[in-house]
């Protein structure tokens, strides 16, 4: 194109070598100029179109005045043409096409003729001269691409289909489920024609481009708004109705008047009535408010910011003269709120007070300013600076938030809340967490602490409680491997734990932890059979041993051991691959749970390993070794480690990391709560799984065994402990008899005979093993769980039989014996369960045990009918009994365990023994009796903050107390007709004494799930939700709405089939979301699997993919470690297992089939 498109003929017009060079300046070589007519030209195809005397018609697609000449008008219409010919030359050819057929089918004398033979001998022009400039073109664009830089422009003459390649992806195309709207054309077709063809047969409308003024559709502003949601929370002015004399004439209105009326408004021909206030006379009048009067509304706003400005001025005060008042400064932090919910306190211009309102940011920094202030008073204070990280939370990017905690810690290494609230934090870090980095974390808060509390660290003392605190990190970490897949360094944790606290060298008790640490390595790797493990004799005996000179390698007999069945990992090739790969993960997780080592006798060593993970070296345990002194504390160890691998301790996971622990459903599973309320056993396992179990949501927990070697691992370890307690050894026998009881419970529920069998016959040769040993021969608690199994297996006379024998032993104990009055107490109640098939006689049999249990003599088996002169004696030495556990010294919270026990049976003996004797009536009085004087003298409310370890034994009597009290009612239910409004009340009150019981919970979700009327129940679970602190609430609460849903839909559907809606829904899908939003905002609600799994499940149901999708990436903010999330993950997205499988690998989680593995063992 030339400088001067006037000139352009001139430039290019073939002349000498001199006058070329003088003309170069004119041209513009980075033009393309063969598109372009010189002037000559187009005043040339101008004169030859008049010249053929056709009418010179205006395009429809020209925006020209109609004055202007034909000339000037096809100068204006090619210069337009030539501007778009570069959007077109990827359709030059089509253009040229459709053109030609155009020509062919114009008519003469129409206006179509005209346009084709203006564009006729327009082309022949062109192409005329576009014939001539090709060479010269060829040779420019030859010469650009020559260079370094090349324009597109230049290149687009050298060939048709030049186009660029962008090879970087766009992540958010696959992210998004539509194109961004910058990238979606703005303007609307309207035709069918191809675009750029026929301007008459198609018209473009640009979306923008109307000028006319659009009107905004105003909304109907709802109660529910932001905008309204903020009147709710200004007190309305108070309203009375002032009493007046009765009157004979009827009257048509109540009058309502303000509190702050002096006296009535007088009745005028404008107000007849005298129901209209003064300023609504005076509108009707025309006249206006005084300036005084229209300031009138605003009032009640300059009265609340009056007192909020009192109450700011009274903080400021009190600060200043108690600046070491710690719980003044948060309180005064906290008041922020309310401050801010006023309507604008704090505005300095109009219009100001609502955006300020409305700042988050403004909060926060306000409460951070107070808090700077606060720590400057008192630079020691960990709770002020830990309260400003939270806050920082909001307002710091995550790197320095971490900066800042590492500070604190350092400053403060001997706390152990605080290296709690540090762990907590890094581990809910997405984009910085790794299964390494954290473990590595655990090891060296332990570490320190351990350093703490033997001196090494001089700088800083041992605070009180850091031994139980650093136990229950302890417990946190291997609750964590589990839950990451790693169980074999969970395992190993335990192992060596055991080592280290029971069988520890005497020659070393006396070095620091660290030092004993150091001499606990060589025995790790030195392959001694460790705890758990066949052969395993402990630390001490491997220490004595190499100081004589080694053991003497003895031959192992050879027995020939039945091969363990390794279950067949893909039993169906036709299955998708997500199918399969979830099974094949979850098999190997219940198979590969204990650590691998290598079998001595098979002359196996560590290369023979096909999966190096499950090897674990001394360094990944070595820095989490503590030393527990306490007798409780060793006690509660193998009471943990047992539980951890599936045996019903009834020991929970400490307070601390309950909620982190919890990953299964398995707390709203009633079991065998329903048949029978008074003998079900519970199993407390408090939603936490066992190691090596990663199943899916809904399975119903029972305990099932491991297979052979598991349940080889677990007897190994009882035979390994058993002796190294005392009293507790009474106990941990239970628990294993226990144990396996609820595999006979699983098998009558699954009902396999042949199985029932075999476990039956199992479990009574491990009682009787367990009843011969000298210091179980008078155990009643064994003798109860003996005589429990065989009435359980069907064999009443035989239970009968142990139960009788079991009491004759007892001799003349009465009832000051906990042990014994727990037996008679079960005898009795299994006894009463027999009501519905034979009334008299299992009441009568009932009756004479707990009136043998008050008698001096042995107690004799069942004769007959007890005599009603026995009953009243069994009454009266009840009472005494009972009136002597309530005295002073028993209620006091310093009485001995051993006595709260015998009062905890005595109650609940005494409350059946009413039953069965005068009714329902006269057990719940002796409940009450019972309720007020220990919640009188223990005050139960504060269980769980900082009461004294006497307060919490009395509210875990009165807790028991309380579960007799319901189990008889619904009992009581069962049997015979009796409203059930008791029952209701008794568990709402229990319920707001004790939130965090799972049993008083499942029995008030079930009993209100049969009532039609859900307000009552809703008022109740937000009362409680609102005041209590445990996550219970709020999981129970879910699962009642959801139970009440699932009965809508059952009564909505036909034989199963699609949802009618002949009940309307009343938004409990709602309901229910808001319900698990609400629970996610605290931390212990945030950080818990379980509810993340609920929330997840409950999407994927309704059928919300993409809702779903984002749930399960919110999770893995707040719950990065829980396996369990990415394989229910890989269950409800398919599609994305691949990237779910990657994300695994990247933050480490364990992986124990790869895909690559999986696509070898598809292959076979």
């Amino acid at each position: 194109m030339a400088l001067f498109p006037a000139f352009a003929g001139v430039s290019e017009a073939p002349a000498s070598g001199s006058s070329r060079k003088e003309l170069d300046w004119l041209s513009n070589p980075s033009f393309c100029v063969g598109s372009i007519p010189s002037l000559s030209q187009q005043t040339e195809e101008t004169t030859a179109l008049a010249s053929e005397g056709l009418p010179l018609t205006r395009s429809p697609l020209k925006s020209e005045p109609s004055e202007e000449s034909d000339t000037n008008r096809k100068l204006k219409s090619i210069s337009r043409k030539k501007k778009k010919e570069k959007k077109k030359k990827r359709k030059h050819q089509h253009h040229k096409k459709t053109k030609r057929k155009h020509g062919q089918s114009s008519s003469s004398g129409s206006e179509p003729d005209t346009d084709s033979e203006k564009d006729r001998s327009s082309r022949s022009i062109r192409d005329s001269k576009r014939e001539s400039e090709k060479p010269n073109q060829q040779n420019n664009a030859t010469a650009d691409s020559g260079r370094r830089l090349v324009w597109l422009e230049d290149v687009q003459a050298l060939t048709g289909e030049t186009f660029r390649t962008d090879k970087k992806p766009d992540p958010a195309n696959w992210e998004y489920k539509s194109l961004y709207r910058g990238d979606i054309a703005r303007y609307k077709r309207k035709g069918d024609s191809c675009l750029g063809i026929n301007p008459k047969k198609q018209c473009i409308s640009w979306e923008g481009t109307s000028r006319g003024k659009k009107h905004p559709h105003k909304r109907v502003e709802r109660y529910f708004m932001k905008k309204n949601v903020g009147l709710m929370n200004i007190d309305g002015v108070a309203v009375s109705s002032q009493t007046a004399p009765p009157s004979s004439e009827p009257v048509s209105f109540i009058p309502v008047k303000d509190s702050d009326d002096a006296a009535p408004p007088v009745t005028a021909w404008l107000n007849p009535l005298g129901i209209y206030d003064q300023s609504t006379t005076q509108w009707l009048q025309g006249k206006g408010a005084s300036e005084q009067e229209s300031k009138q509304p605003d009032s009640q706003v300059d009265r609340e910011s009056a007192l909020l400005k009192a109450k700011v001025e009274e903080f400021n005060r009190r600060v200043r003269e108690h600046p070491r008042d710690v719980q003044l400064w948060m309180a005064f932090v906290a008041f922020q709120d309310e401050v801010m919910k006023s309507p604008g306190l704090y505005a300095i211009e109009e219009g100001e007070q609502e955006k300020r309102k409305r700042s988050l940011k403004l909060l926060l920094e306000k409460k951070l300013a107070i808090l700077e202030r606060a720590i400057e008073s008192n630079p020691s204070c960990v709770d002020l600076k830990l309260a400003k990280l939270q806050l920082c939370t909001e307002l710091w990017e995550p790197a320095t938030l971490l900066r800042e905690w590492q500070k604190l810690i350092f400053l403060h290494p001997n706390n152990t809340a605080l290296w709690h609230k540090y762990l907590l934090f890094c581990q809910s870090q997405f984009s910085t967490f790794s299964i390494s980095k954290i473990h590595s974390l655990y090891g060296k808060c332990l570490s320190t602490l351990s350093a703490v509390k033997d001196g090494s660290i001089l700088s800083h003392p041992e605070l009180p409680g850091t031994e139980e605190a650093m136990f229950a990190l302890f417990l946190q970490q291997c609750h964590f491997l589990r839950q990451a897949g790693h169980s074999e360094k969970a395992v190993s944790l335990f192992q060596a734990m055991v080592d280290f606290t029971f069988f520890k060298p005497d020659s070393v008790k006396g070095l620091p932890t660290k030092g004993q640490v150091e001499f606990f390595e060589p025995f790790w790797d030195s392959g001694e059979p460790r705890a758990g493990e066949k052969g395993a004799r402990g630390w001490r005996a491997w220490m004595h041993q190499q100081e004589r000179g080694g053991w003497v390698v003895i031959s192992p007999d050879d027995e020939e051991e039945e091969p363990e069945d390794d279950d067949q990992e893909i039993r169906d090739n036709t299955l998708p691959r997500w199918q399969i790969w979830l099974a094949a993960e979850r098999s190997r997780d219940q198979r590969h749970w204990r650590p691998w080592r290598p079998d001595k006798t098979k002359k196996q060593t560590e290369e023979d390993c096909e999966d190096p993970e499950r090897q674990v070296l001394f360094d990944d345990i070595g820095q989490s070794l503590i030393r527990l002194s306490s007798q409780d504390l060793q006690f509660r160890l193998i009471a943990a480690f047992l539980q951890f691998l599936g045996v019903p301790c009834g020991v929970s996971p400490p307070a601390s990391c309950l909620y982190l622990a919890m990953d299964e459903n398995s707390i709203f599973d009633n079991g065998l709560c329903d048949e029978k309320p008074l003998t079900f056993l519970n199993l407390s396992f408090s939603g936490v799984s066992c190691v090596g179990r990663m199943d899916q949501l809904g399975c119903r927990r029972w305990t099932r065994a491991h297979g052979r070697e598991g349940e080889d691992f677990i007897r190994n370890v009882f035979h390994l402990v058993l002796p190294l307690f005392g009293k507790e050894r009474s106990q941990l026998c239970l628990s294993w008899l226990q144990y396996e009881i609820a595999k006979v419970i699983w098998c009558l529920h699954t009902k396999n005979k042949k199985r029932l069998k075999s476990q039956g016959k199992n479990c009574k040769k491990l009682a009787k093993n367990l009843l011969k040993e000298p210091e179980n021969r008078n155990d009643f608690c064994l003798w109860k769980q003996y005589a429990h199994l065989e009435w359980l297996l069907g064999n009443m006379e035989d239970a009968r039989k142990v139960f009788d024998t079991a009491l004759s032993m007892a001799g003349s104990r009465e009832l000051k014996d906990h042990e014994l009055c727990e037996l008679s107490l079960l005898y009795a109640e299994l006894e009463v369960e027999l009501l519905l098939d034979s009334r008299g006689a299992a009441t009568a049999r009932a009756v004479h045990i707990l009136t043998r249990l008050t008698e001096n003599g042995p107690c004799g088996p069942y004769a007959g009918q007890v005599l009603a002169v026995h009953i009243l004696k069994a009454r009266k030495a009840y009472e005494h009994a009972l009136q002597d556990c309530l005295g002073e010294g028993c209620v006091s919270g310093l009485a001995p365990t051993n006595s709260l026990n015998c009062l905890t049976s005595l109650v609940k003996c005494f409350m059946l023994f009413q039953y069965l004797t005068v009714g329902i009536d006269a057990a719940v009085r002796i409940y009450e009796q019972v309720f007020a004087k220990l919640k009188g003298s223990g005050s139960p409310e504060g269980c769980g903050q900082d009461d004294s370890a006497g307060t919490q034994r009395l509210s875990s009597v009165l807790e028991a107390v309380t579960l007799m009290h319901t189990s008889l009612l619904r009992f009581h239910m069962k049997v015979s007709v009796y409203p059930l409004a008791p029952l209701r009340e008794a568990l709402s009150e229990a319920l707001k004494l004790y939130p965090g019981n799972q049993v008083l919970w499942r029995s008030y979700v079930q009993i209100q799930n049969k009532s039609h009327s859900a307000s009552k129940t809703r008022r109740f679970f937000d009362a409680v939700t609102r005041s209590a602190k445990p996550l219970e609430p709020w999981l129970f609460a879910i699962e009642a709405e959801k139970m009440r849903k699932r009965l809508v839909e059952t009564v909505q559907r036909v034989d199963g089939r699609e949802v009618h809606a002949t009940i309307p829904e009343t938004g409990l899908t709602h309901r229910i979301k808001a319900l698990f939003e609400n629970a996610m905002r605290s931390d212990s609600g945030s950080q818990c699997p379980l509810l993340w799994r609920m929330y997840l499940n409950f999407l994927v149901s309704l059928g919300n993919k993409e809702r779903s999708k984002g749930v399960f990436y919110k999770a893995l903010q707040n719950c990065p470690w829980a396996k369990v999330l990415y394989m229910d993950a890989v269950e409800y997205f398919p599609d994305e297992m691949q990237e779910i499988l990657d994300l695994m690998t990247e933050k480490e989680l364990r992986v124990r089939l790869p895909l690559e593995e999986l696509e070898l063992l598809l292959e076979d």
